[in-house]
């Protein structure tokens, strides 16, 4: 039997519905695959954190992180925490600093039985997790940020050569197992020195992938282009910001930002998080749509797969992921869908689908 130790911070808004939505289904599927233990770590952090430990991510999460193979992470509210904690980085923030989980790794792929905007499409988008315009990682220490005088605000962002290599790394990497496709996404027409290191480095690294068509576009074309041609692209590579900006835009595209999986990950530690926000709106009410953090999880089973070099927890995955989509294409879905099933009768559902 081998064990792998998952943290789990369930977050705010919806986040400890979906949360336990896939600690049930992945405790469910690890019984059916022999030789595999899910162990989970309950980590605090949030609006729980906070009323208890006084810090949305407490050094006590972050220490028992450390010893975790990996973490489900739950959305958190961050623009509703006392003003004091929001002058901090936000606890997603936080951990991707703390880790140095560079990669942002965002599938967007249609599925079967949910409406596309732009029809058949699979691409992944890897998004630099670190520096460019976001201030709350592109520092060592304190924030890009100041406020010059009351009316005059200056950001800085950063671009470093060790930053877009390894983010561009990862993304040829991708390629070789998909369509061997390769966009890089810049404003260097503009931001010629900052994003000119960004296009040039991952062009230097592509040449070391031979068998890859790379092509690039300014951000602003690329959005048009997902919008009018999503099928025609493979893997995407941008910075953090654009990053941000396009898998969103790519998640609707596709079907709802909902059902949009994510993890960030470094070389030797991953966090699944579902790309959508803590929809406050509805917490408690047993209507969130699981299955955006459900992917993410099959996503996180996979990347401990590789790092481990485990098969079984690849089966674990493709269980659950076809337990899924077996479930929408059967006509279960959340309201968000159109659909009626609650939160833990989808999550019930899919569990079903895996026997």
């Amino acid at each position: 039997m081998t064990a792998y130790k998952i943290g789990v911070l369930r977050g705010d808004g919806i986040g400890p519905e979906i949360v336990q939505s896939a600690v049930d289904v992945l405790t469910a599927a690890s019984k059916i695959v022999q030789g595999v233990e899910l162990d989970w770590l309950e980590l605090p952090m949030g609006w729980p954190a906070i009323r208890e430990f006084g810090d949305a991510l407490p050094l006590l999460t972050k220490e028992a992180l450390g010893s975790c193979h990996g973490w489900i992470m739950g959305p958190h509210d961050s623009s509703s925490y006392p003003l004091e904690h929001q002058e901090k980085r936000n606890p997603s923030g936080e951990l991707r600093h703390h880790f140095d989980l560079y990669a942002n790794i965002r599938p967007n792929k249609t599925i079967p039985g949910i409406k596309s905007v732009v029809g058949e499409a699979d691409l992944v988008i890897y998004r630099e997790n670190t520096e460019g315009f976001y201030p709350d990682r592109n520092m060592f220490t304190g924030m890009g940020e100041w406020l010059v005088t009351p009316d005059v605000a200056v950001s800085v962002g950063v671009f470093t050569r060790k930053a877009a290599e390894r983010i561009a790394h990862a993304a040829f990497q991708s390629a070789m197992k998909r369509s061997k496709h390769v966009t890089i996404v810049h404003k260097a027409n503009v931001i010629k020195l900052g994003y000119g290191l960004f296009l040039s480095t991952c062009r230097e690294v592509g040449a070391q992938y031979p068998e890859v068509t790379v092509d690039d576009y300014h951000i602003d074309a690329m959005a048009a282009h997902l919008v009018r041609r999503a099928k025609d692209f493979d893997v995407i590579v941008t910075t953090n910001m654009f990053g941000d900006i396009l898998s969103d835009l790519a998640g609707e595209l596709v079907g709802s930002l909902g059902l949009a999986p994510s993890i960030n990950a470094s070389d030797d530690r991953a966090m699944a998080q579902a790309a959508h926000g803590s929809a406050p709106d509805i917490a408690g009410s047993n209507t969130a749509n699981p299955v955006g953090e459900l992917l993410s999880s099959v996503m996180l089973l996979d990347w401990l797969g590789n790092r481990h070099n485990d098969s079984r927890l690849h089966q674990i995955g493709r269980l659950i992921e076809n337990a899924i989509l077996s479930t929408i294409e059967g006509g279960v879905s959340t309201r968000d869908l159109g659909g009626s099933a609650s939160t833990t009768a989808f999550t019930q559902a899919v569990i079903a689908k895996l026997i």
